[in-house]
């Protein structure tokens, strides 16, 4: 049965969903529409009991981009599609954190997702048409999945709110934010804004969420009419007395723990050791306590020796100390206040050869952040299905093991470094210098050194003060924090700089960086239903108070960008020519263009409209570079004196010099000195430099030529009459 609805979400925004006609041996699949953009997401949840130690979720969600959705080729030797682009990796980052905390708890069943956009208008992005598709697929399968999701995009043009803008429209847009939830909470958001306040955004997810239901309501409708039961599902149901005995063997011990204010690898150790040895006393308890016959009379006795059951149930223990302490008493547990950011350092230029560097230390999170500056030709080349553009300016981020004290391989970057260093790349993208202000590209790189909370907001502060050491123009510096959560029943508490025990045992992890007048990028993560937008007000208000103390911090350290680039960057000069002079500049194949380069040390980049712009790390160089492209592209003018070379010498004629670029003139022999010469070669070489004036132009009647008049004698007679002026 085919099944096709469409919903109208205003301003022209028709979304199809279409479900029984493609890929009907998946588990799920559907189409969406939007315009000409169409995705087709499929979900498969194997129907394999996963092992008994498994601990976590096996889920899988990829998400891909056809070039021939826009009947376009890829790039590269090799003609298909290969690895996912950033972009790519991008989206299917947002469509997973969103749909992950939704699934029933104890559902561990491999379960893939793979979303492939198989149209492209190339005005509507697919990503956020993505989620949507997902969800509806999974809602049509028979995973037991009963929250749906959807996702939209909300831009603001002119102060009006816009559902799922066109890139036409974003590139209005004062600001992009994805938006994931359900009928009842927000789960994911993430975006950039031009320094919006704090009330805007919180009007900008009540306008996407709004949206948000009505295409949940949807999916519930599409679901009800497929019909499809849902498969058996029981999660595993944990013994009572084995909740009571581990949580008698170990509460009072992790209580004490987690009022113990401790460094991070400290308590990691010290919860290490009460883990061991509650895993141990319970299992030599039950051990006696448990017959074989008892559990052949009740299977669910053996999870009593479950070594990975019995760990988790410690873990809910440890997970109830740190909430209700947090809630109770206020206390953390590093033993800071709620809203209290951990101490910060700050270091500049410690990389003498970066281009601008500084180590940001929060805590026990630690970025060492340094800047390249290069020249157009450094610029990124990206190409997706709506945009082919340059990159002038981008951020990596690197998250080495050793950052968490641990061994681990180092591979591919994964997806987690691409998505935390794009959050901190748009962060401090909004107050980058325009191309025409800095005609630079920049290149920042994080390197975390150590993490406990929040490197990504790290990076953005290391990022901006790298920048300002490094002379860079930016408009105003950003900071970032991360915020958390923690919230039962009606009591809830908002924490300022979280650690990532915090992170890991709390509800929420809400990212939120920019400048004193407003944000920039933010990035949230809900593990629960029905989040307040009062606490999200509160969040938002908190943030703002740390990030306002971060800036203060920072500004401490430096206050102001320098007013120079470092040594070692390169110093760009821009100077501009006619159109027509740039294939001299070039020369055949490029000749010309390569031997400025060699003997200069300067690079030189030509834009189509005649705009030269020369890179050398040497004032000397980009002298050099300079003059001889000023002499490339001079006209010659008559009274002008030039350093020529002499090219040929006929000795009873005169001597042909070339004083401009492939511009050759006549010394006639009468013209080389004052006084009389009767053979050429006895004045000059071939080979030799002269100073030569420009004394005629005129054009040859028979060939059409222009004819140029050299004259040496000429300058010795101007020398000798102002030589002669002076003495009078």
């Amino acid at each position: 049965m085919i099944i096709n609805k469409e919903i109208d979400l205003g301003q022209g925004k028709i979304i199809s969903i279409e479900t029984g006609k493609m890929a009907k041996q998946a588990d799920g699949a559907v189409v969406v529409r939007l315009g000409d953009t169409m995705v087709i997401a499929t979900v498969v949840s194997s129907k394999k009991t996963p092992p008994p130690n498994q601990d976590y979720f096996p889920l899988q969600v990829e998400y891909r981009e056809k070039y021939s959705a826009a009947g376009k080729f890829p790039g590269g030797f090799f003609k298909r599609e290969s690895r996912p682009s950033e972009k790519e990796i991008l989206s299917a980052r947002l469509i997973d954190r969103a749909l992950r905390p939704l699934f029933p708890d104890g559902y561990l069943y491999e379960t893939q997702i793979i979303i492939t956009v198989i149209s492209s208008d190339q005005i509507n992005d697919a990503d956020v048409l993505g989620g949507l598709a997902a969800s509806t697929a999974i809602m049509v399968s028979d995973i037991p999945f009963h929250n749906p999701m959807s996702e939209v995009r909300v831009g603001r043009i002119n102060g009006l709110f816009i559902i799922n803008p066109d890139i036409n429209e974003l590139a209005k847009s004062d600001l992009d934010i994805c938006i994931g939830g359900t009928t009842d909470t927000i789960c994911m958001l993430e975006g950039e804004m031009k320094e919006i306040s704090e009330a805007e955004m919180l009007d900008a997810i009540k306008f996407g969420h709004a949206a948000i239901r009505k295409l949940c309501a949807l999916q519930n409708e599409i679901a009800a009419e497929v019909a499809k039961p849902n498969r058996p599902f029981a999660p595993t149901i944990i013994p009572a007395e084995l909740t009571e005995t581990v949580r008698g063997l170990c509460e009072s011990r992790l209580k004490e723990l987690a009022y113990t204010p401790l460094q991070k690898e400290e308590r990691a150790d010290q919860t290490a050791h009460i883990y061991r040895e509650t895993i141990e006393a319970t299992i030599e308890h039950f051990k006696s306590a448990i017959s074989s016959e008892d559990i052949a009379a009740d299977p669910s006795k053996a999870l009593c020796l479950n070594h990975h059951i019995i760990d988790e149930q410690i873990h809910a223990v440890e997970k109830r100390m740190m909430r209700h302490m947090i809630l109770d008493d206020a206390k953390r547990l590093d033993g800071r206040a709620l809203d209290q950011v951990r101490p910060i350092s700050i270091e500049l230029g410690i990389i003498p050869r970066a281009h601008g560097s500084a180590l940001f230390t929060r805590g026990e999170t630690q970025a060492l952040v340094t800047i390249t500056l290069g020249t157009k030709k450094d610029a990124q080349s990206v190409d997706t299905l709506t945009s082919s553009a340059d990159k002038r300016f981008y951020l990596h981020y690197n998250f080495p093991p050793f950052s968490v004290g641990e061994c681990g391989r180092l591979g591919s970057i994964g997806r987690r470094e691409i998505g935390h260093g794009n959050l901190a790349e748009r962060s401090i993208k909004m107050v980058a210098p325009t191309e025409e202000e800095f005609p630079y590209t920049i290149r920042i790189v994080s390197d975390i050194l150590e993490s406990n909370g929040s490197s990504s907001m790290a990076s953005v502060c290391g990022g901006t003060l790298a920048l300002m050491d490094g002379g860079v123009p930016l408009k105003k510096p950003v900071s970032g924090i991360a915020m958390g959560l923690i919230k039962e029943g009606a009591s809830y508490a908002v924490l300022s700089d979280i650690l990532g025990n915090e992170d890991h045992l709390g509800d929420m992890d809400f990212k939120v960086s920019g400048t004193r007048d407003g944000i920039t990028a933010c990035q949230m993560d809900i593990k629960i239903d029905g989040l307040d937008y009062h606490i999200l007000e509160t969040a938002l208000e908190q943030a703002r108070r740390g990030r306002l103390h971060i800036l203060d911090e920072m500004e401490k350290a430096i206050p102001s960008t320098r007013q120079e680039l470092a040594n070692f960057a390169p110093k760009l000069t821009t100077i501009k020519v006619p159109v027509d002079c740039i294939g001299m500049i070039i020369g055949k194949g490029g000749e010309t263009i390569r031997s400025i380069t060699e003997e200069t040390g300067a690079e030189i980049n030509i834009d189509d409209d005649g705009t030269v712009t020369i890179a050398c790390s040497t004032s000397e160089g980009t002298n050099a570079a300079l003059a001889t492209i000023k002499s490339l592209t001079a006209k010659p003018e008559v009274g002008t004196i030039y350093i020529g070379k002499v090219r040929d010498i006929r000795d009873e004629l005169g001597a042909f010099v070339e004083f401009l670029p492939k511009t050759d003139g006549l010394v006639h022999i009468s013209e080389i000195s004052t006084t009389r010469v009767t053979k050429v070669s006895d004045h000059l070489k071939i080979g030799e430099k002269v100073k030569v004036k420009l004394v005629d132009v005129r054009k040859d009647p028979r060939t059409g030529k222009t004819k140029f008049a050299l004259s040496i004698k000429a300058i010795e007679q101007d020398a000798a009459k102002e030589s002669s002026a002076e003495n009078n």
